[in-house]
């Protein structure tokens, strides 16, 4: 899959330069045997590894520059034959004239990092979702950053430090919610995010955040056509002139791909789906039924307590923190016979729920706010007093249902989703002892969801959460699962569902477009 790393503020001589960067991108082609293009300044240096099609790099005058991913540009003049000219270069002369706002231009899945000595500054910034990490280490007059926090840590200027308050935060959400890393003064950067150092000083900006249009005007059949297209092209794109296949769950969104990917490659799609032989976790079925609607060349494998085993320590290893999605299992199992039937680039359905409204809790919530249209006085001094007052578990059926919908939709958004939590339904205390307690803020979980949730631009329900799902479960959960499980599997990997159009698109959807209103009432139950 490759990455970049490199540093900025450490003068060293040229084959000291050259070693240490060797020794930085071993995490990072340990799976990869693809060469490494490395750009060695006076004080500074930066080596970008991966495919051939998703390394950009250029250095010259004292300015060194390295892209990694798949970009494309926007609106801006490339000159003809834009396709074969140096896209690292491309985007370099237009930061040299627009600074930050450059980065509106480009398109595409990306980590990008730019060295300029001559006046003493560095630009760090990812893609609008987040689809790869990059971390950075500022210490003073230096700044270290990788794609990999097991190359950061390999560097003398970042010695790793765990950091206690993000285990806390790791047992919390089952991973670590960026900025935050395992290491001490390692920040990873957010979705649509950059970084620039100078004069010693760090400072991170949003160069984009979505903006949601929620009373728009379009015909729905307008926006299906619109849709139909936008799938068509992302998933093209995604293929590029790859061997491409795709996982194949069953639901909505990988069921999707595969139909497409027939349609845009003239051929049937190779798919691939895990089953457990476990009954009420396997939805082999789901997937069968899809691959015979697009007549698809399916390939299956159940999964094993076995495999699990074996695979579990290679798996854990191909993270460079902790990481608790279990789905990175199947989602390696899949990659692996991919790799195996000579497919070269898979591509995966994630942040389709996310970015359409696709998931069961977009509904759920929307049915609790409902509560909150109710009168504050039935609220306040009626229903809630009395939902306190008795005991749940003891009420008759009706009333019980009556007294779990007020206690949940009596606490306010985002807190609400969290009343699963497993360790907030345990208790702290019952999982970490006083001491470890006392030297972290156990209310920061909870600070870090409210502010992502309160300050995205949207008004309606559904968006924000679908906001806030891009950065919990997708950027900080769901693309790293499946972009290290390919990373092991040795098979690149492309999520044309979170492609920038079709982002762009759902921002300018109706709420009701994505959720529409639940035909179940309150207390009955769903027909």
């Amino acid at each position: 899959m490759g990455g970049i790393c490199g540093w900025t503020g450490c003068e060293m001589a040229d084959t000291e330069s050259r070693a240490l960067l060797d020794k930085m991108n071993e995490p990072i082609i340990r799976y990869d045997s693809r060469p490494v293009q490395k750009l060695i300044g006076k004080k500074s240096a930066l080596a970008v590894s991966g495919h051939p099609d998703s390394v950009h790099t250029y250095q010259d005058q004292g300015i060194i520059i390295g892209i990694s991913g798949h970009i494309r540009f926007n609106n801006i003049q490339t000159g003809q034959h834009s396709d074969h000219r140096n896209k690292a270069r491309i985007f370099l002369e237009n930061w040299l004239v627009n600074g930050e706002k450059a980065l509106t231009s480009i398109a595409g899945e990306f980590t990008l990092g730019i060295i300029d000595e001559n006046n003493d500054r560095c630009l760090l910034a990812v893609d609008r979702m987040g689809t790869k990490s990059l971390v950075c280490h500022a210490n003073g007059e230096h700044l270290v950053f990788s794609t990999s926090l097991d190359a950061i840590i390999r560097h003398p200027q970042a010695e790793p430090q765990i950091d206690a308050q993000n285990i806390f935060n790791y047992v919390y959400f089952h991973m670590i919610p960026s900025p935050g890393t395992i290491y001490k003064k390692q920040h990873r950067l957010l979705p649509g995010e950059y970084l620039t150092f100078k004069n010693r000083e760090a400072k991170t900006e949003y160069y984009w955040t979505p903006s949601f249009e929620e009373a728009g005007t379009r015909s729905f059949k307008d926006l299906k056509n619109e849709l139909r297209t936008l799938l068509r092209s992302s998933i093209q794109d995604a293929v590029g002139n790859e061997t491409a296949g795709a996982f194949l769950s069953g639901g909505t969104d990988s069921s999707t791909i595969a139909g497409i990917l027939g349609e845009v490659t003239g051929q049937p799609a190779a798919t691939y789906s895990i089953g457990f032989d476990a009954k009420g976790y396997d939805e082999m079925e789901y997937a069968r039924i899809a691959a015979r609607h697009f007549s698809t060349r399916h390939h299956e494998y159940y999964v094993t307590p076995d495999d699990v085993v074996t695979a579990v320590p290679d798996i854990a290893a191909v993270f460079d923190q902790p990481f608790g999605n279990a789905s990175a299992i199947p989602a390696f199992f899949c990659a692996r016979m991919a790799k195996a039937d000579g497919i070269t680039r898979l591509l995966g359905g994630d942040g389709g729920d996310e970015l359409f409204g696709g998931n069961e809790r977009y509904a759920k919530q929307y049915l609790f706010s409902l509560y909150s249209h109710l009168s504050p006085f039935l609220r306040e001094k009626i229903l809630e007093p009395w939902a306190e007052s008795v005991s749940g578990k003891q009420l008759p059926l009706p009333f019980r249902k009556a007294y779990r919908f007020i206690e949940q939709a009596a606490i306010p958004m985002p807190a609400r989703m969290n009343t699963y939590n497993l360790l907030v339904r345990h208790g702290i205390s019952s999982v970490f002892t006083t001491d470890f307690l006392a030297s972290i803020d156990t209310t920061l979980p909870d600070t870090l969801n409210d502010q992502t949730y309160h300050q995205i631009n949207a008004r309606s329900l559904v968006n924000k959460m679908l906001a806030y799902d891009w950065k919990f479960t997708l950027a900080d959960n769901d693309l790293p699962k499946v972009v290290h499980a390919c990373e092991l599997a040795q098979i690149d990997v492309a999520f044309p569902l979170i492609s920038d159009e079709m982002v762009a698109f759902s921002t300018q959807l109706r709420p009701n477009y994505k959720v529409k209103k639940p035909d179940y009432g309150i207390f009955s139950k769903k027909r």
